[in-house]
């Protein structure tokens, strides 16, 4: 991949990234579409798929992670794609196994709220693998989607803070027509907890209303959304947050132009949701 990347360099042609876990969605499909956008006819762009064990604690869902390599190649295949990485673990981390890989990049504000909280390792995971394939893909730009804006906005400050010289681009949250997020982790919804899962959407769109007009304290709305998602039986609130969008601590009054985010859990499904309000 590496060589091929040089190569396009050499004859002039800019290169987009769209980084994955694979088992694509309607989501993923409109980052390649931006990718393609930014760098024109004459550039190439690159997916990767790569469920990377790294960001993954011992007790979440490594091994349950949907993968359907044939299918994700088909849909990659029609939209044009110019190369797709699909590196194995070997590859990724040489000598893990045997103790001989040590190196991660960390990043020490961002990712100790929300995700970062909830899930103490997940993001050197991510950062690490980020840039791994940074450095193998050699890409212009790279396109990540909005829906985990926190984990866009720590990849937008390692390539700031390590002067990787690529442009990121973060796209819009790509959406079912009923409001929920598309996720590769929808899938282990059940019909009855697929219908309650909308209630993510549902608590998004009824803070945006509530500060539409006054600003509210965190701590009362925190209490209210509490109540609000747990009204869906299945339901069970993992965290709400309220936090400035630029440095991503913790705001104690909501207004207009505050950034929300929650993660619900669904039996052993936790989904995440966000919105600048």
């Amino acid at each position: 991949m590496q060589q091929l990347a040089k190569q396009w360099q050499r004859a002039g042609a800019r290169i987009s990234f769209v980084p994955t876990m694979g088992y694509l969605h309607e989501g993923h499909l409109s980052l390649v579409r931006e990718a393609r956008k930014r760098v024109g006819p004459g550039g190439k762009v690159v997916v990767s798929i790569y469920v990377n064990p790294t960001q993954f604690a011992p007790t979440e869902d490594l091994s349950r992670y949907p993968r359907d390599l044939k299918r994700d190649l088909k849909l990659l295949r029609a939209l044009g794609v110019d190369a797709v990485f699909t590196p194995s673990d070997k590859e990724m981390y040489p000598g893990k196994n045997e103790n001989r890989y040590s190196t991660y990049v960390v990043e020490e504000s961002l990712a100790r709220v929300m995700e970062g909280a909830a899930r103490p390792t997940h993001f050197r995971g991510v950062t690490t693998i980020v840039a791994k394939l940074f450095n193998v893909v050699l890409p212009d730009v790279a396109v990540f989607g909005q829906k985990d804006y926190q984990q866009a906005a720590i990849i937008e400050r390692m390539v700031a803070d390590l002067n990787f010289s690529l442009k990121i681009v973060v796209a819009p949250t790509h959406r079912e027509p009923d409001g929920l997020a598309m996720s590769s982790r929808n899938k282990f919804l059940d019909a009855e907890q697929r219908a309650q899962a909308v209630i993510l959407f549902h608590a998004l769109q009824s803070v945006k209303a509530a500060v539409a007009k006054k600003s509210i304290s965190a701590g009362r709305l925190k209490k209210d959304l509490q109540h609000f998602i747990t009204a869906a039986p299945l339901a069970r609130l993992d965290y709400v947050e309220f936090f400035d969008p630029e440095t991503l601590q913790p705001v104690p009054q909501v207004k207009r132009g505050t950034h929300m985010a929650l993660a619900v859990f669904f039996g052993k499904t936790r989904l995440i949701d966000n919105a600048r309000l």
